[in-house]
């Protein structure tokens, strides 16, 4: 009496191992889709509901004239906000001079973070963990802590002037440190210099120090070899490092505030007094967007005419 074997007994292993394989392949297709959902969905749904909606109520809220009838009331979108920007220059020439003083603390932060990275990066060694940690520290205490100790310090009767008063430099304490845009652009120079040496210090200890040996027995000098290696290859941390410093630096209202006083007002300063003490908000909603077209379009610019893949080509 013969036997039937089974088709897929006579065609050996291999059948078994593709037929087994296959329901395998599905499960780990759906797996990665439940993975790629779900780490994709909770941050989308995060940007939508604290980005994207107030986004839209600013910009709904700048199209009217008032706000009789609360913000969602059905009136005709119009732009006597922005009009009213347009008819007084002083307005916008606080937000070019806002522009100025971003630009020069976030130059000044990045020129001063530069070295502190380059140490971590190549000259700290071992005891790179530790200064990096002492770096961090300042993070570790609140922000309008460090911007009152800097009120404390350009006061009149603060350590600079007690030290020129106690040396003999000067007879009455110096007035111009504090309550101006000097006093402003200090401060900020100084809450944001570890900030921007972070992205500086990630692109440096991108670059392989092959390159310093190879540069090295090619007869290169240390000054060029940091002008055609190190400053190349670290500039997209530093225009990161820059643009980090800047964009939040246009729209700073806290730190002019309690050490610039009137004489250092900021754009930022503006906006805040429309939606607190003035009660206008179409108008500050407006100057708000006009204020993030600019800076947005200025960084565009920026970007597109330094090409950061030029330099580090």
């Amino acid at each position: 009496m013969t036997t039937q074997t089974p088709v897929a007994e006579r065609a050996g292993p291999s059948a078994y191992r593709a037929g087994a394989g296959r329901p395998t392949r599905r499960r780990l297709r759906l797996d990665r889709n439940v993975t790629f959902w779900g780490l994709v969905i909770p941050p989308s749904v995060w940007l939508a509901l604290f980005f994207l909606v107030p986004l839209v109520l600013i910009v709904v809220i700048s199209l009217r004239p008032d706000l009789r009838g609360g913000v969602l009331a059905g009136v005709p979108p119009t732009l006597d906000q922005y009009q009213t920007l347009l008819e007084k220059p002083a307005y916008m020439r606080l937000f070019g001079t806002s522009i100025a003083m971003a630009l020069g603390v976030a130059a000044a932060a990045t020129a001063l973070a530069f070295p502190i990275a380059y140490f971590l990066a190549f000259r700290a060694g071992r005891r790179a963990g530790l200064f990096l940690a002492l770096l961090l520290i300042p993070f570790w205490t609140s922000f309008l802590l460090r911007v009152m100790a800097w009120k404390v310090m350009l006061g009149s009767g603060g350590v600079i002037n007690s030290f020129l008063l106690s040396t003999g430099l000067t007879a009455e304490p110096v007035a111009f440190l504090l309550y101006n845009r000097f006093a402003v652009v200090i401060t900020l120079v100084y809450v944001w210099t570890p900030f921007v040496a972070l992205p500086i210090l990630a692109g440096l200890q991108r670059i392989d120090p092959t390159l310093f040996e190879a540069a090295a027995d090619l007869g290169s000098t240390p000054a060029r070899r940091f002008w055609r290696i190190v400053l190349p290859l670290s500039a997209p941390g530093v225009i990161a490092g820059f643009f980090m410093c800047f964009i939040p630096t246009v729209g700073e209202y806290v730190t002019p505030l309690l050490v610039g006083g009137s004489g250092g007002s900021m754009y930022g300063n503006l906006i805040q007094d429309f939606f607190t003490k003035a009660a206008n908000w179409p108008l500050g909603a407006a100057m708000s967007l006009v204020m993030l077209a600019g800076t947005l379009l200025f960084v565009a610019l920026a970007i597109r005419l330094i090409n950061p893949r030029r330099l580090v080509g």
